[in-house]
């Protein structure tokens, strides 16, 4: 019953929040980005917190103090189920993207709403479509607006994470921006873990200290993936022994 009520509200809030988004064009039209911006990020957050407060969970954040006061940032996390773009557009307070899977466009008003956080739509399914997507997310920050990327590329479902793909980590060391690793514990227990069927969970959010990209040598640029994969890891309950990063 609670997977079923959780879908309708899915859908009957983001239909209440039509209006919205015609304050958001109307701010638009008129030029006022710097209060469009403040506008959108206050309601994507609530928005994404009523999502996970749906669900009965329950999420406590360690080190917000390591969150930027400003500036664009590339945001790192593991990715263990479904409400982890949720759970970090609503417990870290800074108005930020993320990289999404390219099916995510069909959901209706959805899209919308991504579109205004600046979100990178990529095509994993080629090459040049990853590609595309990098690069995208490249002139993205560059232009001010920071993103979150999961290295793993797919959901592990469970403590275990997954290989991380160096390549994607060229989102921060191209434009020269630092790099904020998150640890998400807990939240494939919300659905993954109960045959996708939705239950409460006790979910550990775990900000990092930043790492700056701007004056790296080659050497470590190449270690960086390793670096970011053994902080991740750090805080998982199954990775503390016998560590193995896996980076391709």
């Amino acid at each position: 019953m609670r997977t079923v009520m959780w879908y309708i509200s899915f859908a009957l809030t983001l239909l209440a929040a039509l209006p919205k988004l015609l304050i958001v064009n109307r701010l638009i039209k008129q030029g006022k980005v710097s209060e469009c911006e403040k506008y959108v990020h206050q309601v994507t957050s609530k928005w994404a917190l009523g999502n996970v407060k749906r669900t009965g969970s329950q999420v406590e954040v360690h080190g917000a103090h390591n969150l930027p006061k400003e500036g664009a940032v590339v945001f790192i996390s593991n990715h263990q189920g479904n409400f982890d773009i949720p759970i970090l557009m609503s417990y870290i307070n800074y108005p930020k993207g993320f990289i999404a899977k390219i099916e995510t466009q069909k959901i209706p008003l959805v899209r919308k709403w991504m579109k205004h956080i600046h979100c990178i739509f990529m095509d994993r399914s080629t090459l040049k479509g990853s590609a595309g997507a990098i690069i995208e997310g490249i002139n993205t920050l560059k232009k001010g607006h920071s993103l979150i990327i999961f290295p793993e590329g797919t959901r592990s479902k469970g403590d275990q994470m997954g290989e991380f793909k160096a390549a994607s980590f060229k989102l921060a060391t191209k434009p020269k921006v630092p790099i904020v690793p998150i640890t998400i514990s807990g939240s494939y227990k919300i659905m993954e873990g109960n045959a996708n069927q939705i239950q409460p969970a006790k979910v550990d959010l775990y900000i990092h200290p930043m790492i700056h990209t701007n004056d790296l040598t080659k050497e470590q640029t190449e270690e960086l993936p390793k670096q970011v994969y053994t902080i991740i890891a750090s805080k998982l309950p199954n990775e503390t022994k016998d560590l193995e990063v896996k980076i391709s």
